[in-house]
């Protein structure tokens, strides 16, 4: 019989995720209109700050997630992966939040983009608390 590996859903998570973060996050009609990405990217009348920002705390915490998703679901170390992908999964939807307390207000809209990322963050963290089950389980029947 096939079991299902959670572990490799929050990796499929976690490629979403890497990939919504080059969509428009934050877009504005104000001023001929732009958008931004969560990585920093800014076209038309919109612009974030040149330094180190949520956006890209996110990109690197959501490679990290998608190591820790992979190690829970290939069983290496299995226990301490899940909990590591449950905790940057925890981590990864916070900073979404962040971001979107940060950045959106006034002519500034949250975009395609953030919905997915947010969706994607979300379904990790389902995913992950699924896999600690099953990796905490799998140990009892040991």
């Amino acid at each position: 019989m096939i079991r299902i590996r959670p572990g490799w859903l929050v990796a499929l998570c976690a490629g979403v995720l890497a990939v919504s973060v080059w969509l428009p996050w934050l877009t504005t009609s104000a001023n001929g209109g732009g958008r931004v990405s969560a990585i920093g990217g800014a076209v038309g009348s919109l612009d974030l700050p040149p330094r180190f920002g949520v956006g890209q705390l996110i990109v690197l915490l959501t490679s990290t997630l998608a190591v820790a998703a992979a190690m829970a679901a290939r069983g290496l170390s299995q226990k301490w992966a899940a909990v590591v992908a449950l905790a940057i999964s925890v981590a990864v939807t916070a900073l979404t939040v962040l971001y979107h307390h940060l950045f959106v207000g006034g002519d500034v809209v949250a975009g395609y983009g953030f919905y997915i990322g947010l969706c994607s963050a979300v379904a990790a963290v389902g995913f992950s608390v699924w896999t600690l089950i099953q990796a905490l389980s799998a140990g009892r029947r040991r």
